[in-house]
């Protein structure tokens, strides 16, 4: 095989400038299909696509299912659609999410891997937490080629420091200089791929294919971890590759370390707002019935109602400092 023709970036906060920066960089005559994720809203419309064309001297258009894949043209990703390459085409699914995203970078960059093995390049741009880094760690067991945009350079460092924690040894460079840097490794005929076959990554891509023998697989990866799955509350796996581990429900919603801490937070931050509602509403009620004891002419009714008022109110207070804290792990803004 001559050169890489695969290249495949993953974006998401601040992304869109980075991608600007990178496709700036191409020259028009590269050798090589580009692919690209970003995290968008499942609601919205993406104007990326648009956006890249006139950013570059390379065509960009938004992905189309069954799309024959052509040398010299950016693929993007649409909303609430993973995007991968499936026998040299695009492949659009409403898989399950990962990392909490649909579209997520680590399917794409796993896909590309199964399409052309070590042929790939793979690129992490800007961006919150930790989807790409997985994805990037599998190109580079590969034997492919991993860019990953200068922390100090991207706007969201997040992905980027996680994708160099995965792959240490990455390709670093600011968003403006990375064009230039895939060109010249798309242009070097890749190492052999000593890995070979990985069936983890043919099922985990098949799963965000939805791919119904992969979904209805018995044989789930990864050991029972003890936890269950924000979105669906199913039992979560554990799957650990190398130094990495990550998680896997059952039906499909699979969790980088970062980002199911990230929905955990989120989970109970909805919990606390649930219970101090609940709190709130029946303080009230106590308070309305110690007035109504009052005016009965029952004072120990009226009481007992105004100490339970005040109980729940200590909880109230409580729960609300709570609220008022940074959850574990997550930077207070201005701390990044």
């Amino acid at each position: 095989m001559s050169g890489r023709p695969f290249v495949v970036i993953g974006a998401s906060a601040g992304g869109v400038e980075s991608l600007r920066a990178v496709v700036r960089g191409f020259p028009p005559d590269l050798p090589a299909t580009v692919l690209v994720v970003l995290h968008t809203t499942p609601g919205g419309s993406s104007v990326l696509a648009p956006i890249l064309d006139r950013s570059g001297p390379l065509p960009a258009t938004a992905a189309v299912d069954g799309e024959l894949l052509e040398t010299g043209h950016i693929y993007v990703a649409p909303p609430d659609h993973h995007l991968t390459v499936l026998a040299g085409r695009c492949s659009l699914s409403r898989g399950p999410q990962e990392n909490g995203h649909r579209p997520a970078v680590d399917p794409l960059f796993r896909s590309a891997v199964r399409a052309a093995g070590s042929a790939v390049v793979g690129v992490v741009l800007s961006g919150m937490l930790d989807d790409g880094a997985a994805g990037l760690a599998a190109i580079a067991r590969h034997s492919g080629a991993a860019v990953v945009q200068h922390p100090e350079d991207a706007l969201y460092p997040g992905m980027p420091t996680a994708a160099l924690a995965a792959v240490p040894d990455a390709t670093t460079a600011a968003a403006e200089k990375i064009g230039s840097v895939i060109a010249e490794l798309v242009g070097q005929d890749p190492a052999i791929d000593a890995l070979g076959e990985d069936p983890l990554l043919h099922q985990e891509t098949a799963i965000a294919e939805l791919d119904m023998d992969a979904l209805d697989d018995p044989d789930r990866p990864g050991d029972p971890a003890g936890l269950g799955c924000p979105d669906c509350s199913g039992a979560l796996f554990a799957v650990r590759e190398g130094p990495l581990t990550r998680y896997r429900c059952r039906v499909g919603h699979a969790w980088s370390p970062d980002s199911l801490l990230e929905r955990q937070n989120s989970a109970m931050e909805g919990a606390l707002w649930m219970a101090l509602r609940t709190m709130e509403d029946k303080a009230a009620l106590h308070r309305r019935l110690a007035e109504s004891a009052t005016d009965r002419g029952t004072p120990f009714v009226a009481t007992r109602n105004l100490d339970a008022a005040a109980e729940l109110g200590e909880s109230i207070r409580l729960i609300r400092e709570l609220l008022a804290r940074e959850p574990p792990g997550r930077e207070a803004p201005g701390q990044q």
